[in-house]
This record gives C-alpha cells, structure tokens and sequence, in this order.
C-alpha cells in the first residue's frame, strides 16, 4: 500500500500504558511501512516530572516502524494543544494522520483499516473522520461492517487534512450556529451529554479538543466511519489519565478480524444510529451500578490527592 498516513502518538506521563500502546501498534500490519511521531508533552509541574522522564527514555527505544521522529516539548502544552499542533502539522505536511493517545490497544489490522479507509474516502467531502473504537452495542451483529455516524470519537481516528482545515477551536464561533435542533441533533436526540461538554468548555470546566472536533465536523455537515466492532480499546479508565475516571462502561474486546467492506453509500446509518443511541440512554447502568461507581471513585480521588 503505498502512501501510508503518518502516526501520530501523543505521550505524556504515563509509561507502562505508553509501553502496552506501542507494543500493540509494533504487531500491525503496515507497522513497519509507517512513519511514527511521537509527541512528548513536558511536565506540567514537578510531581510529573519523574514520570515523563520515565517515559521519555522508554520512547527512546522504540523501533518496528519505518521511523521514528520524537517531539519532546520544552514546555508543558496540555493534551488539547499538543493534538491540535500535531495534527496540524502532520496533515499540512502528508495530507493526512492517524492519531493514538498512550493508552489505546489496536487490533493488528488498525493501520491497515485507517490506511484503506483514508485512501477510499480521500474525495469524499462529507467523510471527515476514520474512527476505530465503536461502543459495546447489544447485538452489532446485526449492523453492517462499517457505517457511517455523525459523532467523532478521540479513541484511535485518522483524518485528512481537507477535513481538518475546518477544526474551528474558538468555541464561541461554534456556539453561535447552534439552535435547539442543531442542539437536539448534536447529542443524539438528549442521549449523550455532548452540547453539556461543549457548554463546560466554554465555561473553562474541561479543556477538550475533542468536542470542539465533533462540533465542527457536525456544523458541516460531515460524516464519520465507524467499524461495527471496534479495532480499539481504551486501558484509561483506570484513573490515571488526564480527563479519565475509573470506568468500565467503555471496556470492548478487540476485533481479531481483517475489516474487508467499506460503506458504499455517504449517509448515516439509520440501525448503527439507533443501536449507540440505545447503548447512550443506558450507558449508566442501574442505581446501585451508578452508586458503586460514584463511591470507588470518590475513594480513588481522595487517596490519589
């Protein structure tokens, strides 16, 4: 396959998941036909600073790519304004990238799956996104290989340089196009807390990247690929990440298979529309589900602080 997309991986201060994420990427296919970049975030304050070191002398001794470039930050950046850079950067350069957080899993047919899906949709105006993770829907069986949905994910996605170009990160300019449907639409008719996350940002309680995405790609109008099983998994949840908490709700098996159909037709699939809307309104589980998790993690922080 010729023209691979570079790599994208953004790291910070969390090793063993940064040595698990890299180990699982050296077993793709096309690993070693791919062009690694890995950015290193700088410590934000001294209680990190051990740890990042940690991981950038892991990072050092990567090998099983084409190559590999390292970005260590003389500055601490924060994970939305390191993305944002190096996506930038790496489509303005190749045209194109794949993008991994430090604590993602891939299938070994990932690349393979990003690569295929970036060169059949690379006219498609519409498509904006390639995602890999898809939620743990009841009975995906019943869905087609891959679809099309209109919500981007941050769990292992690629993206062309046309579509990127429309990352809008002032998060008033996007408010401002919103109306009650826009609002309705953009969080899967009330089922997921999207417009609540794009609300938080522009109240200075999140730092997100990723809603801003979602919401450009949303006000064009523009579609994202989804496999029916996902081709990742997230090993985050475990309290250690920047935005993370203990959570389980999220956990998937990864496909073992090769991804061999791509969506013909560029408009949402009405059935993978109502599977994840129907994962969303139940994603929380019961009372005393919500309840245990509320307490394991109350207890978590405390004794992390």
């Amino acid at each position: 396959m010729q023209h691979l997309a570079p790599i994208a991986l953004f790291v910070y201060n969390r090793p063993e998941h940064t040595r698990r994420t890299i180990s699982f990427l050296q077993k793709n296919l096309l690993a070693d036909e791919s062009r690694l970049f890995i950015y290193s975030d700088a410590a934000k304050d001294e209680t990190d600073k051990k740890k990042v070191e940690e991981t950038r002398e892991l990072i050092k001794t990567v090998d099983g790519f084409k190559s590999v470039k390292i970005i260590e930050r003389k500055e601490s950046y924060g994970l939305a304004a390191s993305i944002i850079d190096g996506v930038s950067e790496l489509t303005k350069e190749y045209g194109k990238v794949i993008v991994f957080e430090d604590d993602l899993l891939a299938s070994p047919f990932t690349l393979r799956y990003f690569n295929e899906a970036l060169r059949t949709y690379q006219e498609e105006e519409r498509v904006m996104q390639i995602s890999a993770y898809m939620f743990p829907l009841k009975n995906p069986e019943s869905l087609p290989e891959t679809f099309f949905f209109r919500a981007t994910t941050s769990w292992g996605w690629a993206t062309w340089e046309r579509a990127w170009n429309h990352f809008e990160p002032n998060v008033s300019l996007l408010y401002q196009q919103f109306d009650q449907s826009k609002i309705k639409d953009f969080s899967i008719d009330g089922s997921m807390n999207y417009w609540k996350q794009l609300l938080d940002f522009k109240s200075h309680k999140n730092n997100s990247w990723s809603i801003r995405w979602y919401a450009s790609v949303f006000l064009n109008k523009g579609l994202v690929l989804h496999p029916r099983e996902s081709l990742i998994d997230n090993i985050g949840h475990d309290g250690t990440g920047v935005h993370s908490i203990i959570e389980d709700t999220y956990q998937v098996t990864i496909s073992r298979k090769p991804i061999h159909n791509f969506a013909t037709e560029i408009k949402e699939n009405k059935e993978a529309l109502a599977a994840i809307k129907l994962f969303f309104k139940h994603r929380k589980g019961s009372l005393f589900k919500r309840g245990k998790k509320f307490l394991i993690n109350t207890w978590y922080q405390f004794f992390k602080s």
